[in-house]
C-alpha cells in the first residue's frame, strides 16, 4: 500500500435539509429514515487480534478490521476465522469488532485508525432522500450502513439532520443508527491512506455515492455488490476475494473479476461482485 501517512481530522459542519424514507429490506437489506446526524459518544472497546506472518515477537507492519454488525443477526464465525487466518498468512494485524461494537464512533474513526484493509460485514440497503419541504421523494439513491447501536433521538442530534439515520432490519424493528454517505463525507476524522474497503453487505455499488464518499476519503478501492445478496454468498465470495488477493496478489480489479466468476451472482438475489476504484 505504500508508505503510510499520517491521519488528518476532516471535518465539515455543512447540513442540509432532507430526511430518508422507510424502506422495506432484503435478507441483509434494511429500513433506513428519519433525519440524519451527529455523534459524540464514547468509542466502544475492541477485541484485537495481532496476526504476524513470522516468529512470535515479530510485530506485522500491515493492519486489517473485520467490523462484524452481522454478528448480531447472522452470526458466522468459520467464516470470520478463516478471514483472520488469511489475513494472518498474508502479514496482516487483525482488528475484529463484534456487531455490538459497531458504534457511530466506530465508523467515525475507521480513517484514522490507519488500517490497509477494512472488511465492513454489515446490513446496508438502498434510502431515498425526501425533501422536508414538499414531502417528496429526490430519486437520489445511495446506500446506507447499519451500525449495531440503538437509535436514541436524543443523541447525534447535529447528525441527525442529514448524516444519520434510523436502519431497521424489517418495518416494526427497533431501529438502529445507520450512516449515510455524508457521514463518511463530513464526520469521519482522518483519511484513510489507499485503504481497501470491503462492503460484504448489499447493494453496496447499485449507487456509486456511498462508495464514492470512502474514495474521496482516501480508500483506495471500494468493493461490494450490485443488488441485494445473502448472507451465506458474500461470506463465500470475500473469503475468495482474500486469498486471491492476499495469498496470490492479484491486483484488486483482477482478484474481484475472478472472485466473480467463480463464485457467480448471488442465487437468489442475483447481486454480482464489483469494484470501484480511486481514479477510475
Amino acid at each position: 500500500m505504500g508508505q503510510r501517512r499520517k491521519a488528518k481530522a476532516s471535518k465539515n459542519d455543512r447540513q442540509t435539509s432532507s430526511r430518508l424514507r422507510l424502506l422495506r429490506g432484503h435478507p441483509l437489506r434494511f429500513a433506513f429514515v428519519g433525519a440524519v446526524a451527529i455523534v459524540l459518544a464514547a468509542l466502544a472497546g475492541a477485541g484485537v487480534l495481532l496476526a504476524g506472518g513470522g516468529g512470535g515477537s515479530e510485530t506485522a507492519t500491515k493492519s486489517a478490521a473485520i467490523v462484524d454488525q452481522l454478528s448480531l443477526t447472522q452470526p458466522n464465525p468459520e467464516f470470520v476465522s478463516s478471514a483472520r487466518g488469511t489475513l494472518a498468512e498474508a502479514g496482516y494485524a487483525v482488528d475484529y469488532f463484534p456487531g455490538e461494537q459497531v458504534t457511530v464512533d466506530l465508523y467515525r474513526t475507521l480513517p484514522e485508525r490507519d488500517y490497509d484493509v477494512v472488511i465492513l460485514r454489515v446490513h446496508a440497503g438502498i434510502t431515498n432522500e425526501v425533501d422536508y419541504a414538499s414531502g417528496e421523494s429526490s430519486k437520489t439513491e445511495y446506500v446506507s450502513l447499519f451500525t449495531g447501536e440503538p437509535y436514541d433521538p436524543n443523541k447525534y442530534a447535529d447528525e441527525q439532520l442529514n448524516r444519520l439515520g434510523k436502519a431497521r432490519y424489517y418495518e416494526g424493528a427497533p431501529p438502529l443508527f445507520g450512516i449515510g454517505p455524508d457521514f463518511v463525507k463530513y464526520s469521519m476524522e482522518g483519511t484513510f491512506d489507499d485503504t481497501l474497503i470491503v462492503m460484504m453487505g448489499c447493494d453496496g455499488l447499485r449507487s456509486q455515492r456511498t462508495a464514492e464518499a470512502f474514495l474521496d476519503r482516501g480508500a483506495g478501492a471500494f468493493v461490494s455488490w450490485s443488488k441485494p445478496i445473502s448472507a451465506s454468498h458474500t461470506d463465500a465470495a470475500t473469503e475468495r476475494l482474500l486469498e486471491l488477493l492476499l495469498i496470490d496478489g492479484l491486483p484488486t480489479a483482477e482478484a474481484v473479476s475472478q472472485t466473480a466468476a467463480e463464485v457467480g451472482p448471488d442465487p437468489e438475489y442475483q447481486g454480482e461482485l464489483r469494484v470501484l476504484e480511486s481514479g477510475g
